[in-house]
């Protein structure tokens, strides 16, 4: 019985957040293709089209807009109002974050995997932020598992918080298999000594 419901929310794991975003893709398009005279366009190849453009266009106007000084007073603007909405503010936030994390391509230090000592010789796969307090402590991100895009920011002493020499990839899968993932033969060995 226990197989079936962890089949059941593996599938759901999987599935769940791949409709929402075909959802809102498909959200998305219809509002540009139905927008003034792109709806009126009678082939919908035509329309497909256009509504691709209109939005790459918008995609990149937005970014341009969002380097200047205007953009920038627009963008704290709309977080500070969006962050005084109690529902919609949890899920503005952490999609912001979502899409910043995944557009930062690996190249920041958000993407360096390390293992943090949370309690006396218990340690957590952690990710770099790049970021740090004001009195020396590293904030670090520990995902939960299996769904990385939750977990907690932690504050973390410098001395507690260990280098990986494992890729951004290794760390993830991991997490992602609460453990269960392919080990290198070297972490086998630890294991078995």
């Amino acid at each position: 019985m226990a197989t079936w419901k962890r089949d059941a929310a593996s599938g759901l794991v999987v599935l769940v957040p791949l409709l929402l975003t075909l959802f809102v893709v498909y959200w998305i398009y219809s509002q540009i293709a139905n927008f003034g005279l792109l709806g009126a366009i009678d082939p919908p190849a035509l329309r497909v089209a256009l509504a691709v453009v209109v939005f790459v266009g918008l995609v990149f106007a937005v970014g341009y807009l969002m380097r200047t000084a205007v953009g920038s007073v627009a963008e704290g603007y709309i977080d500070d109002t969006i962050n005084r909405l109690p529902g919609l503010r949890v899920v503005y936030n952490a999609s912001k974050m979502g899409v910043e994390t995944v557009l930062s391509g690996g190249t920041g230090e958000f993407q360096k995997p390390v293992k943090v000592e949370t309690w006396d010789g218990l340690r957590m796969t952690a990710f770099k932020t790049g970021k740090s307090t004001d009195d020396g402590r590293e904030i670090v991100f520990i995902p939960t598992s299996p769904n990385i895009t939750t977990g907690f920011v932690v504050e973390a002493e410098p001395e507690d918080i260990q280098e990986l020499d494992e890729s951004t990839e290794d760390a993830l899968t991991r997490v992602l298999s609460a453990g269960f993932g392919e080990a290198h033969d070297d972490d086998v060995e630890e294991l078995v000594d």
